[in-house]
């Protein structure tokens, strides 16, 4: 599979599904305390060391880039799909929402107070997220704080185009240690129902 075969199956499949999935994921940060308990701290850390801008990177119909704007944060938010860019901006105007991908983030070096990646480093095929991940510390500022949330298990499903990527949260922490992160912290999410994820607090090394 190549990276344009890959990333263009991703966005079409977001493409067309972007209002269901956005109707999906809507209310899920008021159905899931623990998740905004994530964003809170995700959030302190960013002010406590003196703010700056954030990004959401992988950010659909932008109600995480949203909230954490809402913590008193700069965020922004870059996603794949154009059609998720533009529910974004619709719902949340005012906030800047741009199509990118994070295997060729368009930042400056060390231009991030911190960086955001919930639930869409799921679609990196697993050779290609060292590099992404290095794409991260690049433009993350040393000492920023980076989350990273994903499905938890040791598998890939398919659904039509669109491929999601079970992984541990060993694995996950051994990437972003090598690409130069400290784990500073691990929260499980729904273990014990039909689709367990987690949720790594990193932050970058010098």
């Amino acid at each position: 599979m190549t990276t344009d075969n890959w990333l263009a199956d991703t966005r079409a499949s977001y493409d067309a599904d972007a209002d269901g999935y956005t109707d999906k994921v809507r209310d899920l940060l008021t159905r899931m305390p623990y998740l905004r308990t994530a964003l809170g701290v995700f959030a302190d850390q960013v002010l406590t060391a003196g703010g700056g801008s954030v990004a959401d990177v992988g950010c659909g119909p932008g109600h995480v880039t949203s909230h954490l704007h809402k913590l008193g944060v700069d965020a922004f938010g870059i996603d794949l799909s154009p059609e998720m860019v533009g529910i974004a901006k619709r719902d949340h105007p005012g906030l800047h929402f741009e199509v990118g991908s994070m295997t060729d983030l368009k930042l400056p070096d060390t231009s991030l107070a911190g960086l955001l990646a919930w639930w869409s480093l799921i679609h990196i095929p697993d050779e290609e997220v060292p590099g992404v991940l290095a794409g991260f510390h690049r433009v993350v500022r040393p000492g920023g704080p980076v989350q990273i949330g994903f499905h938890v298990g040791d598998s890939t499903k398919v659904f039509g185009q669109l491929r999601s990527h079970r992984r541990t949260p060993e694995r996950v922490a051994t990437w972003l240690r090598e690409a130069g992160f400290a784990i500073e912290a691990e929260l499980l999410v729904n273990p014990d129902g039909d689709r367990p994820g987690a949720i790594l607090f990193a932050r970058r090394l010098p």
